[in-house]
């Protein structure tokens, strides 16, 4: 079954970023509801959250955006405008440009989501808003080299082979049954449905060859363990057990180095794709932050929780 296609945003509006970069970012659901801002990953856009838009926005308000380059958010002008530190700026903006002063939401993000809330760890201003975080299918380092796309032995030679795959220049083109079938063997678990491989493909599929690349060398030497360390928010941690793209191992690392880290949830045989792949797992561990951390009509994060 795939995604539920997410209903009509209750209101669409750009974000400015500090470089002048502009975001696509949609806003679902009431106004005085709890707000839930929500990252998505490498080449992927806002309809990666379909499934969890659609379930969520009847109760909260989903805040979510174009990472730059992505979806309906204009490329980069420049190289100097990839970076960890563009992607800190932008989640700060979309947060100033969407939360009323003092108001606090959970915050999730799914790999270079992810990343992105690490990047923005340290930050002042997203300390004061975030009063959870999710952290899914991501990692803070040694991307590549911990990558397993490819089926050998840990090392310099697939490292150096696993760099070129992702950061490989050529257009993914239509989709088709072979790039379905590559797809589904790089990003999601074995036993994913057809309907939610197809709907991965699309979304992957219209990333624009300059941001997929563009981003990838960003990706492929990125180093945010510090952004681990200063991510005080209460934080919990999910990953698929069949992860090729940000194993495991990522995620128990994050778990024990996190100072406030409320555990880790592994999904038996999800690959990379859990929001699509496992939509009901990933939404409910959003729905339980929000519950747990933010008090309607209040924006402090619970006494003692």
């Amino acid at each position: 079954m795939s995604p539920r296609p997410a209903a009509v945003p209750y209101r669409k509006l750009t974000a400015v970023s500090a470089d002048g970069a502009r975001l696509n970012v949609e806003v679902h659901g009431a106004e005085d509801a709890p707000a839930v801002v929500l990252a998505h990953g490498w080449t992927c856009s806002t309809r990666f959250w379909a499934a969890q838009i659609a379930e969520l926005a009847r109760d909260h308000r989903v805040i979510a955006y174009d990472q730059r380059g992505h979806g309906a958010s204009p490329l980069p002008a420049t190289h100097a405008a990839y970076s960890t530190r563009a992607l800190a700026d932008d989640l700060e903006a979309v947060a100033a440009a969407t939360l009323a002063p003092g108001e606090q939401a959970v915050f999730a993000g799914h790999s270079m989501g992810g990343m992105t809330i690490m990047a923005a760890a340290d930050r002042p201003a997203f300390r004061e808003r975030a009063a959870a975080v999710l952290l899914c299918s991501t990692g803070p380092a040694d991307l590549v080299a911990e990558a397993t796309v490819l089926p050998l032995r840990r090392g310099r030679a697939r490292t150096w082979l696993t760099g070129k795959v992702l950061g490989a220049r050529a257009p993914l083109g239509p989709v088709t049954a072979l790039s379905r079938k590559i797809l589904k063997y790089g990003t999601m678990g074995p036993g994913s449905a057809p309907d939610r491989v197809d709907a991965c493909a699309r979304v992957v599929h219209a990333c624009p060859r300059r941001a997929r690349v563009g981003w990838s060398k960003v990706l492929k030497t990125l180093d945010l363990r510090a952004g681990v360390r200063a991510l005080t928010a209460p934080t919990a941690v999910l990953v698929g057990t069949a992860d090729r793209l940000t194993p495991p191992v990522h995620a128990r690392a994050l778990a024990a180095a996190l100072p406030a880290s409320l555990g880790l949830t592994q999904l038996t045989g999800q690959g990379h794709m859990t929001p699509i792949e496992a939509p009901e797992a990933v939404t409910a561990r959003i729905r339980e932050l929000a519950a747990t951390y933010i008090t309607v009509g209040d924006t402090r994060v619970k006494e003692g929780a």
